[in-house]
């Protein structure tokens, strides 16, 4: 193996300069050294006379804000003090004092603000990052002002800029002054924080790992917290008895120790009829490997696609391949299978990232005048991202394929290249609108790891948390979260989970002390966390998963996460139970649908069925059905269903006409002051349903106390959204405009973190390629 040599680090990190450090009384605690002798700056919010009792309260917010605690395995990279965070509700100078703080996990933002001390201010506090905490995977563009002109920097500068603007992937813009700073930090931290976020890094050098050595000896809580993560054999047996799928595939493991192919899971599920010794054959290529089971027999199915070849000897072997592979799945009358080759006929990763460029930019507004001179053409600008009509595309797309599952009664087979994008998406979106199991918390959780991390979506590369290669960044997980959270906003009692679920969800995508979204495969990670072999020390690195919610929220905050009018499935007496017949009727009917005979004689007769065509990229004849009879199936489907009372517990559909289409706006413009009603919005009906609900439970209460602890929970819910009159229409994110400064996990404690000058010689060490 080869050394690969770590980039240079920027101007002024090869002598770094440690902080000063005092001892704390408590154990465990550091005291950082009093900051040098202050000035009045203009603009400085507490400018008081040395002395007074203002100033002693401000100094005494400033000391207990010292007393701080690092998390595992952080450490300081640079630091600048005397620097001004701009207020971001207008175009004036007005802001907070502090020190802002870079470290390989984060860049933080220490104010001198007393209002910081105040904890009962704010209902809904993440525990791992506040909200002046930005990870250095959220870091999306770095913009300095010169001379009042706004330039994106990067690389080496040979100037440094005034003003330091950080826009953040989930869409928070800091504005940072550095006029009043020393010139020697502001170079240190200017550098810092563009090398360490914008740079190319290696998968070793994550934050992940150094926070994973750090724990490798303490004890989690409950990480799983009951979602099946379908790490074993046993976990995807259980999903096919659950959806009754054991009847027609079988579990394999023929992948243990990713001899066949390092893309797929260790395990997974194919039909039944498939020989186990055909899946090695193109490393899992071509192989139908099974998403989920309808009520009715038919069940999904996906593929990833051959490589393409030209020589003819190849291509008939795959052509033999292939065959064998349809004869398994498509035995008429009773297995119909229905193609949709998502690479050819749906939407390009491309179309998803140009739309998400120009949506985006909708909600990165620097300050209120620039938010008032974009509003008059708002609509338009969001009209030409067309990011809304990706959305409506992908959910009619869905609904399509839940058409065929549903009325027709065929299997459907999902083909893309290597099945780990759009497959992912519309399998997911599939199975939230058919199988309610999975409007459940515990159930979207487990299905967010078969559909997406079992089934090797590339975060690590979709993400570009490596800043390897910005063309490689498609935000293909946050459009499945929007499609999702459409149908939440549509139908809200038939989600245990909430909004605010779901936003959270995307904010941990950047977070870096969770294995969830860190990752391109289980390959990639097991092999990373040395679960294959065992590492120099002997224990495997034990990582987080996002789904333990108590690792970010306190359980008042959690209570936020659970949607309180969520309609649970009523239970059957044993009596009803012993009346119902089992589901499964389709060896015991016909199809709804004629279907077309095998093939009989090689694969390009015109009664063979359009998979193969598909399969080989070869397009000889038109779909056996028109488009014109597709188009009416789906209306007449569609039309049907909207037409009948809502089964909460059933198949549930969206509306996808362009009006029902809408913003998600608590993800996208909580950071915006001017988006936000005071006292409006979804939050003051949802407090007028809540204290309905409240007052039932209470008459409920006194007829059957089984239901207290229900009650109590509930009730909760109920007090946090009533306990302020002003709740803004963005809550729990938005709550009052207030300009607190104190960061969650604050990031002094500086002998714990390290000394730098360590910290420097380790980042000019060589790495081996085969720790990638």
């Amino acid at each position: 193996m080869r050394a690969v040599p770590r980039p240079p680090l920027p101007w002024g990190w090869a002598e770094p300069q440690p902080p000063v450090l005092v001892a704390a009384a408590t154990a465990g605690a550091r005291v950082a050294a009093s900051a040098p002798a202050r000035r009045c700056f203009p603009g400085r919010r507490y400018a008081g006379e040395r002395g007074s009792r203002r100033w002693r309260r401000h100094q005494g917010a400033q000391a207990l804000l010292r007393v701080v605690r690092a998390p595992r395995g952080e450490q300081l990279l640079c630091e600048a003090s005397t620097v001004l965070k701009y207020v971001q509700e207008d175009s004036c100078q007005r802001g907070i004092y502090g020190k802002l703080v870079c470290t390989d996990f984060k860049i933080a933002f220490l104010g001198d603000d007393e209002s910081a001390l105040d904890n009962d201010e704010t209902q809904f506090k993440n525990k791992v990052i506040g909200e002046n905490d930005i990870t250095l995977h959220c870091v999306d563009q770095i913009y300095g002002v010169f001379d009042e002109k706004k330039k994106t920097l990067f690389g080496q500068l040979k100037k440094y800029p005034e003003k330091l603007i950080i826009h953040c992937k989930d869409l928070r813009v800091f504005h940072f002054c550095l006029r009043y700073t020393k010139e020697e930090e502001v170079k240190r931290i200017v550098s810092g924080i563009i090398h360490h976020t914008q740079a190319p890094k290696l998968l070793k050098r994550l934050f992940l790992f150094s926070y994973a050595a750090a724990a490798r000896n303490s004890t989690a809580t409950d990480p799983k917290n009951h979602t099946v993560m379908f790490e074993t054999l046993q976990d995807w047996c259980w999903e096919l008895e659950r959806t009754k799928g054991n009847m027609k595939y079988k579990a394999v493991r023929v992948n243990e120790g990713y001899r066949v192919s390092e893309r797929l899971p260790e395990y997974f599920v194919v039909p039944t009829p498939l020989p186990e010794e055909d899946v090695p054959r193109f490393q899992g290529h071509g192989i139908p490997m099974w998403c989920w089971s309808c009520h009715n027999g038919c069940a999904l199915l996906k593929m990833s696609a051959l490589p393409k070849e030209q020589d003819d000897a190849v291509l008939q072997v795959q052509k033999s391949f292939l065959d064998g592979v349809y004869k398994t799945i498509h035995r008429p009358p009773y297995e119909i299978v229905k193609t949709e080759d998502l690479s050819s006929s749906f939407l390009s990763l491309q179309d998803i990232q140009t739309a998400h460029s120009k949506f985006k930019q909708l909600f990165l507004i620097d300050n209120s005048t620039e938010f008032w001179d974009t509003d008059i053409k708002w609509f338009s600008l969001l009209e030409s991202s067309s990011w809304l009509d990706i959305i409506r595309r992908c959910l009619k797309k869905a609904i399509e394929i839940t058409e065929c599952l549903e009325a027709q009664n065929m299997n459907v087979l999902l083909l893309e290249e290597n099945a780990s994008d759009l497959c992912c998406l519309i399998s997911s979106l599939v199975q939230v609108m058919m199988d309610p199991h999975c409007r459940t918390r515990v159930g979207f959780q487990s299905l967010v790891q078969k559909e997406w991390i079992m089934g090797g979506h590339c975060f690590l590369d979709r993400c570009n948390h490596l800043r390897q290669s910005d063309k490689e960044e498609v935000p293909v997980f946050l459009l499945f979260l929007d499609c999702v959270w459409q149908l939440v906003h549509q139908h809200p009692p038939a989600f245990e989970f909430t909004e605010t679920y779901l936003t959270v969800l995307s904010d941990s995508l950047y977070i870096p002390i969770f294995s969830t979204f860190f990752f391109n495969s289980p390959h990639q990670k097991d092999t990373n966390m040395g679960r294959e072999s065992q590492d120099t020390q002997g224990k495997p690195l034990n990582l987080l998963t996002v789904w333990d919610w108590s690792v970010q929220f306190e359980p008042k905050a959690q209570t936020l996460l659970k949607n309180p009018l969520y309609v649970e499935k009523p239970k059957l007496d044993k009596g009803q139970r012993k009346g119902m017949r089992f589901k499964h009727q389709r060896q015991l009917s016909l199809p709804l649908t004629q279907s077309k005979s095998s093939p009989k004689r090689g694969f390009f007769r015109e009664e063979t069925d359009h998979l193969i065509k598909n399969l080989l990229g070869k397009r000889i004849s038109k779909l056996i059905n028109s488009s014109d009879e597709l188009q009416d199936n789906f209306r007449e489907f569609y039309d049907s269903w909207h037409s009948k009372p809502t089964d909460y517990h059933g198949l549930l559909l969206p509306h996808i006409e362009g009006p029902e289409i809408k913003v998600w706006a608590q993800r996208y413009l909580r950071w915006i002051p001017e988006a936000q009603i005071l006292g409006g919005g979804r939050v003051a009906t949802m407090s007028k349903l809540l204290e309905m609900m409240e007052e039932v439970q209470s008459l409920q209460e006194k007829i059957d106390e089984r239901h207290h602890g229900q009650v109590a929970l509930q009730a909760e819910a109920s007090s946090l959204l009533r306990a302020s009159a002003r709740l803004s229409s963005l809550f729990p994110f938005a709550l009052l405009q207030r300009h607190s400064s104190k960061p969650v996990l604050p990031t002094s404690g500086w002998k714990a973190l390290g000394d730098e000058e360590d910290l420097a010689r380790r980042e000019d060490e060589s790495v081996d390629v085969g720790d990638l």
